[in-house]
């Protein structure tokens, strides 16, 4: 457990590390977030304390008696000068403006500066003006910034006395902003730390099945396709990626078992192809040896080891042609196919069928219009590829063979039937592979290496159908062909 702490904690703070990274976002999210709080907390509370003195300064400018500022009018500012200092605040600059924008100072403290004096028409633009509270911030004298109050005096029914011009400074006001904003960054600062402490151990948590996936990923290699990631952790964005993995792992799984038995195919096939391709070459040798060790005069021995020659020959040229029609049908198993009438091919090739099967009996059951897309010659091919094998399997004189067509599951079915020995359990499940053979005396026999059936799948394939075969050892076979329509 302690160096599983260790290795977290050194990722960390790597700059690399997705633990870091979400880290130092969501901090970095949160500053921008306090800093755009602090900006406007900091704007709305200086417009709420200016606004606010400024406020209570005219309320006490508004509850002087009218007579005062009458007095100011009549030019008694002793007067007023002895009643105000009673009324306001310390520091707070009174001046009196008529409407004539005669600037009189009422009360200030011994010593200060006087209150800053604006242009004459501003005075006069706020007797017109709604009787609302009039305030703005300006710089003082020093640089010593200014709140002024600005308040209309109204004097007998319609007429306007003046304005009463009230001034503070803002120093104390930005001092109680500053406390402000300082608490709140101290508060910013906390939360900051805050954050920093305890969404690490949180992003550890949170990341657990992300680690889950990475244990599980160094376990597997290409021996070791197995492993599956587990796809119910509560995230559903890690459940996804895991189920993603998995579909992939089932691929790469799916992939390797096809490439391994392929090479075990290709081996098989070279072995077999090998075999096959030296047992007529050994033979023609074998004779040709013969020959030369004087058999070429005696014409009987030559005649037979001629014949036998010619039939090893064309052993070997058929099979070569199986192969090289194999490797063809491998390469571009796409095909050209046309639409037409499976019945009139087989109709067709009756004459050559009933030949082929050298007095045994033939049967033929065929639905008419039976309409599917093929290629004329493959499927010539095919049907001869399943007659020879029924052929090869029956007795010349008692052997029996039914050809069937007819539709069915939306598409057109050939079967093949025949009254032979049979095909036992064992070898039912490889009587497609190439080079199979169940009985290798009688298929050798009629010059047969094993390719016919692995043909006709090759066709069947490629034309996008289906081939199987039902066969009780005893009962004879059938081999089924399905093409879509």
């Amino acid at each position: 457990m302690k160096s599983k702490r260790n290795i977290s904690f050194s990722s960390f703070f790597n700059p690399t590390s997705l633990r870091f990274q979400l880290l130092c976002r969501s901090l970095l999210i949160l500053a921008v977030l306090l800093a755009f709080i602090g900006v406007f907390q900091y704007i709305f509370m200086r417009e709420f304390i200016y606004r606010n003195k400024a406020a209570t300064l005219q309320t006490q400018i508004i509850s002087l008696p009218r007579q005062i500022w009458e007095q100011a009018v009549l030019d008694s500012q002793e007067y007023v000068k002895r009643r105000l200092p009673y009324f306001f605040i310390l520091g707070t600059k009174l001046a009196f403006i008529d409407i004539r924008g005669n600037f009189a100072v009422l009360a200030k403290e011994p010593g200060a500066p006087d209150p800053p004096q604006l242009e004459v028409e501003e005075y006069l633009n706020i007797l017109n003006q709604d009787p609302g509270l009039h305030y703005k911030v300006i710089g003082g004298a020093g640089g010593d910034e200014q709140l002024l109050i600005l308040q209309p005096i109204p004097g007998a029914p319609g007429e306007m006395l003046g304005v009463v011009q009230a001034s503070t400074s803002t120093g104390p006001l930005k001092e109680l902003l500053m406390r402000q904003l300082l608490i709140f960054l101290l508060l910013a600062f906390t939360a900051l730390f805050c954050g920093l402490l305890t969404f690490f151990p949180v992003l550890n948590r949170t990341l657990v099945p992300l680690t889950n996936m990475v244990t599980t990923v160094e376990q597997i290699d290409a021996g070791n396709l197995a492993r599956r990631f587990p796809t119910r952790q509560g995230q559903m964005e890690i459940d996804r990626l895991a189920e993603s993995f998995n579909a992939m792992l089932d691929r790469l799984e799916a992939s390797f078992k096809a490439e391994r038995e392929t090479q075990e195919q290709m081996r098989r096939f070279v072995a077999d192809a090998s075999h096959e391709l030296r047992t007529p070459l050994t033979s023609i040798h074998g004779f040709l040896e013969v020959l030369l060790r004087g058999a070429a005069n005696q014409p009987d021995q030559l005649e037979r080891a001629l014949k036998s020659m010619y039939s090893e020959s064309a052993r070997l040229n058929k099979l070569v042609r199986d192969l090289l029609l194999l490797a063809k049908l491998d390469r571009a198993s796409h095909m050209e196919l046309q639409e037409g009438l499976l019945d009139t091919v087989v109709w067709d090739m009756e004459p050559q069928l009933r030949i082929l099967g050298a007095g045994r009996k033939l049967d033929i059951d065929i639905e008419p219009n039976m309409k599917c897309k093929f290629d004329k010659d493959k499927m010539k091919q095919l049907i001869l590829n399943l007659f020879h094998n029924a052929v090869q399997h029956t007795d010349p004189e008692n052997g029996y063979i039914k050809i069937a067509l007819y539709g069915q599951r939306g598409g057109v079915q050939l079967s093949v039937q025949d009254n032979g020995p049979g095909i036992s359990d064992i070898h039912l499940p490889h009587i497609f592979d190439r080079f199979y053979r169940a009985e290798v005396s009688r298929t050798r026999k009629y010059g047969g290496a094993g390719l016919g059936l692995a043909i006709a799948k090759a066709i069947v394939d490629a034309h996008g159908g289906t081939i199987s075969v039902k066969s009780k050892q005893g009962e004879g076979c059938t081999f089924y062909v399905w093409l879509p329509a």
